[in-house]
C-alpha cells in the first residue's frame, strides 16, 4: 500500500466482486471524527445477506427487490431506456462499502464536535460511516468515547450491541421476568447476555444445534432447538406456566414461523419485539386471544435515520428521550468495561484486514460455525492525503484539463457520459467525500487520479476547468474558490443558497473581470438546450412579449431527504425551480424583474406546492406552478408558450405541438431530451474557442435571485422585486 492512501473493503453490487483496495482517505468535515481503525466487526447476518444478493443474477436481484424493479419500470416510462440504464448500471457498477461497527483511535476532529480530542479511543457505528477501512469519518453522535486502555477488540461490537440493547429496551422486561429470544445468531446471543445482565431469565431458541449449545454454555439461562419435541410446554414449565413475559425475534428468515412461535410462547398481554428481518404476516388467533403487543425495534435506537441527529449532531434531551442510539452504545460499552458482558466467547474468528474476503467466503460457504468475526488492522498506518493515481498522467499542453468535485448519480448519469473522448480534453482528477466512489468514477470515466480533497484540485495548476456537482450547500464555496484560482467553472444548480453566497460569487467574478481576465461561469440550467425547446424557440421567434405557463408535477420527497434540509439542500424551490425560471427566461429573451408567489404550507419542510407569477423586463409574464402533490400518471413537466399569434406546447421534453399560422405541427422524440448532452457540448466548445459561457452572468444571477424572491414573497405575502 502506498503511504499516501488507505485500504478499504468494497464490493460491486452488480457482480459481488470484493476488493481490498487503495482509495483516498476521508476528509475531516464539521461534526465528524476521523478514526484510525484497530478492529471492525463483520455483522454476519446483515453483511452476508448483502454480499449474497450482490453475487446473485440480475433476475434474482429483481425478484429480491420487487419495489425497486417497479421503480426501474416507472423510470423507463418517464426518463427513457438510456437514462434508466445509466442510473441502474451506475448503482450496480459502484464500489459499495461494507461494514458498520468498528473501534479505533481518533486522529482528527472536525469543528462542532464536543468531548472528543485527537488520541481518544472511540467505538463507532453507522452504515456508510463505520466501514471496513483503515480510516473512517464518523458523525459525532455515532461515536462513543472509551476509557484509556479499553479493549478495542470487544469495543468493535458497538453497533450490534446497541441493536440488541434497543430490542431489550423495547421489551420493557424487568428484574425477575422472563424473555425468549428466537434466533441465536450474534445479535441473539448478545440479547441473551444483556437480559441476564439485567436479571431477566433468558430463554434461547434456534434452528441450529451449535448455536443452541453455545447459548447454553455462554449467554442464555436455557436454550432449545426449534425442532425439540414439546418446545412450547418446556417454555411454559420454565416460566411457571405463564409463558414468556416478552419475546424478542432476532432471527432472519423468509418464514412466518418465528413470529407465530412468538405468539404461541408469550404470556397473556405479553410483548413481541421484532429485531430481525422476518415477515410479520402472523397467525391472528394467539395474538388476538392473548391481546399481545407487537413492537418493531428500530436498529440502534432513537435518532436512527434522523439526519438532524446523525448528520447534524443535534441530541435529544435525556429528560424526554432517555436512551438515544449514542446513549445505548455508551451503556453497552460500560457493561463491557465493568465485566458484566463477557464478549470474548463471541469472537469465533479473527482475520487480518487484507484477508477480509476470506472471512466472507467463510460466512457464505458455512464451512464452520461462526458468530463474531473481527477484522484486525495494524493500527499504526499514518493518515496522509494525496491523489490516488488511476492511470498515467497526460503531459500539459493546449488542452482542456478538467476535474470533477462531486460525482453522484446526476454527474454519472448526465454530465460525465457527455464529455467526449477527445484529444484536447484531459480528465485530470475527481474528488468525492467517499473514497470508494471517487476511485470507481476515476476508473470508469478515465480520470488520471482520485482524491477526497476538493481543495487540492482547485489549487492544481494543471487543472483549468472544474465541474462542481456536490450537494447544494457547498456549491457557492467551491465556485468562489475556483474563480479565485482562475478556473473555468461549471456548477450544477443551484448556484447559491442565499443572497450572501450569491453576492460573494458576483464580487469574485467582477473582480476577475477588473483584473483583465475573462472568467467563465456556467450553471447547469440544461432545459434551454433541449432539442424540442430549441425548435420551439426558433418557431416562436422573439418579436414581442410572451405569456408562459410552466407546470411541474414534481412528486413528493420525504421530509428527511437532504434536499428538504434548508441548510443542505435549500428546499425544492431554491434547489430546483431555478431550472424552470431559466427556461422561461430563455423563451422570452428577457430577465425576471418581479414575482408574486403563494404556497400550500407544509409544517414538515419548506414549501413544495407553490404557484408563482413572474414578470419580465420586456413585459412577458410567466406562471410557474410547482406541485409536489400530483399523480405520477401525469407528465412531470408541461409548458405552454404564447406569442403574437403563435403557440407551443411541450410535454416532458418528449412531445411538442406548435400552433403556427392556424395549423398545428407535432413532433416527438423516443426518449425525453432535457438538454444535458447539448449543454455540456456547448460549454466545452466555449472553452475550446475562447467564447463566453453559453449562459450570461446576468441570466444566472437573475434566475438565482428569482428563487430567493419566490421564498420571500411566500413569507411576506406580497410581490417582491428582483
Amino acid at each position: 500500500m502506498s503511504e499516501e492512501t488507505m485500504l478499504q473493503l468494497t464490493q460491486k453490487l452488480g457482480s459481488g466482486e470484493m476488493l481490498v483496495q487503495d482509495v483516498p482517505a476521508p476528509m475531516r468535515d464539521n461534526g465528524m471524527v476521523v478514526v484510525r481503525n484497530h478492529y471492525s466487526l463483520i455483522s454476519a447476518g446483515t453483511e452476508a445477506s448483502s454480499v449474497r444478493a450482490a453475487r446473485s443474477s440480475l433476475i434474482a436481484k429483481a425478484r429480491q427487490r420487487p419495489a425497486q424493479l417497479r421503480q426501474v419500470i416507472e423510470s423507463v416510462k418517464r426518463q427513457g431506456l438510456l437514462a434508466t440504464y445509466r442510473a441502474v448500471h451506475k448503482k450496480l457498477d459502484a464500489y459499495s462499502p461494507l461494514g458498520y461497527s468498528c473501534a479505533g483511535e481518533v486522529v482528527e476532529v472536525g469543528e462542532d464536535v464536543p468531548g472528543i480530542v485527537c488520541g481518544d479511543l472511540v467505538a463507532c457505528a453507522g452504515a456508510g460511516y463505520a466501514n471496513h477501512a483503515e480510516f473512517v469519518s464518523v458523525p459525532s453522535n455515532l461515536c462513543v468515547r472509551l476509557p484509556h486502555g479499553a479493549d478495542l477488540k470487544l469495543a468493535a461490537f458497538n453497533t450490534v450491541g446497541a441493536i440488541a440493547m434497543q430490542g431489550v429496551r423495547q421489551s420493557e422486561v424487568r428484574l425477575g421476568e422472563s424473555c425468549a429470544v428466537i434466533g441465536l445468531g450474534l445479535i441473539g446471543q448478545l440479547t441473551c447476555m444483556l437480559l441476564r445482565a439485567a436479571g431477566v431469565k433468558a430463554i434461547g431458541i434456534d434452528l441450529d444445534a451449535w448455536a443452541v449449545a453455545f447459548a447454553n454454555r455462554n449467554s442464555a439461562d436455557i436454550a432449545w432447538e426449534r425442532s425439540d419435541v414439546g418446545l412450547e410446554e418446556r417454555i411454559s414449565l420454565a416460566t411457571q406456566g405463564l409463558g414468556a413475559d416478552a419475546v424478542i425475534v432476532t432471527a432472519a428468515s423468509d418464514s412466518t414461523d418465528p413470529v407465530n412461535l412468538a405468539g404461541s410462547i408469550a404470556r397473556q398481554k405479553g410483548r413481541v419485539i421484532i429485531v430481525g428481518a422476518v415477515p410479520t404476516g402472523f397467525e391472528r388467533d394467539p395474538y388476538y386471544r392473548k391481546e399481545l403487543e407487537l413492537r418493531m425495534s428500530c436498529s440502534y435506537g432513537p435518532g436512527r435515520y434522523d439526519p438532524l441527529y446523525e448528520e447534524h449532531g443535534l441530541d435529544y434531551p435525556p429528560a424526554y428521550v432517555r436512551w438515544t442510539e449514542q446513549r445505548n452504545m455508551q451503556a453497552f460499552q460500560e457493561l463491557i468495561q465493568c465485566g458484566r458482558l463477557r464478549l470474548g466467547e463471541l469472537v469465533t474468528h479473527e482475520f487480518a484486514f487484507q484477508d477480509a474476503p476470506q472471512a466472507y467466503d467463510l460466512i457464505l460457504g458455512r464451512q464452520e460455525p461462526y458468530l463474531g468475526i473481527l477484522l484486525r488492522y495494524d493500527g499504526a498506518q499514518p493518515l496522509q492525503r494525496c491523489s490516488v493515481p488511476v492511470r498515467e498522467s497526460a503531459p500539459r499542453g493546449p488542452s482542456i484539463s478538467i476535474a470533477f468535485i462531486g460525482a453522484g448519480s446526476y454527474a454519472q448519469g448526465n454530465l460525465l457520459p457527455n464529455i467526449p473522448q477527445a484529444e484536447n480534453i484531459v480528465r485530470r482528477a475527481v474528488a468525492t467525500n467517499n473514497g470508494a466512489t471517487s476511485k470507481r468514477v476515476a476508473e470508469k470515466f478515465g480520470f488520471e487520479c482520485c482524491t477526497s480533497d476538493a481543495g487540492e484540485l482547485i489549487a492544481r495548476e494543471d487543472i483549468d476547468t472544474v465541474f462542481i456537482a456536490t450537494r447544494h450547500d457547498s456549491h457557492a464555496r467551491y465556485v468562489s474558490a475556483a474563480l479565485r484560482a482562475g478556473k473555468r467553472v461549471f456548477v450544477e444548480k443551484p448556484l447559491a443558497m442565499n443572497e450572501d453566497e450569491l453576492s460573494e460569487i458576483e464580487a469574485v467574478y467582477r473582480d476577475a473581470e477588473l483584473r483583465g481576465s475573462q472568467p467563465i461561469l456556467m450553471a447547469g440550467f440544461n432545459r434551454r438546450f433541449s432539442e424540442l425547446v430549441r425548435t420551439a424557440k426558433r418557431a416562436l421567434g422573439s418579436g414581442g412579449p410572451m405569456s408562459m405557463v410552466y407546470r411541474i408535477n414534481a412528486g413528493q420527497i420525504s421530509s428527511s431527504h437532504w434536499i428538504q434540509d434548508p441548510a443542505v439542500g435549500g428546499g425544492r424551490i431554491i434547489g430546483e425551480a431555478c431550472h424552470f425560471i431559466d427556461l422561461m427566461t430563455f423563451f422570452c429573451g428577457s430577465l425576471p424583474v418581479r414575482v408574486f408567489a403563494s404556497a400550500m404550507q407544509n409544517p414538515l419542510h419548506s414549501p413544495d406546492v407553490v404557484a408563482a407569477t413572474i414578470e419580465f423586463a420586456n413585459g412577458s409574464i410567466g406562471s410557474l406552478s410547482y406541485y409536489a402533490n400530483g399523480s405520477k400518471a401525469i407528465e412531470k413537466e408541461y409548458i405552454e408558450v404564447h406569442a403574437t399569434g403563435s403557440s407551443a406546447i411541450l410535454r416532458d421534453f418528449r412531445a411538442l405541438e406548435l400552433g403556427l399560422a392556424g395549423k398545428v405541427q407535432k413532433s416527438s422524440l423516443r426518449a425525453p431530451d432535457k438538454g444535458q448532452a447539448a449543454m455540456v457540448e456547448e460549454f466545452l466548445q466555449a472553452l475550446e474557442t475562447g467564447q463566453a459561457s453559453p449562459l450570461t452572468m446576468a441570466e444566472i444571477l437573475a434566475v438565482t435571485r428569482t428563487t430567493f424572491a419566490i421564498m420571500r414573497s411566500i413569507q411576506q405575502r406580497q410581490a417582491v422585486a428582483i
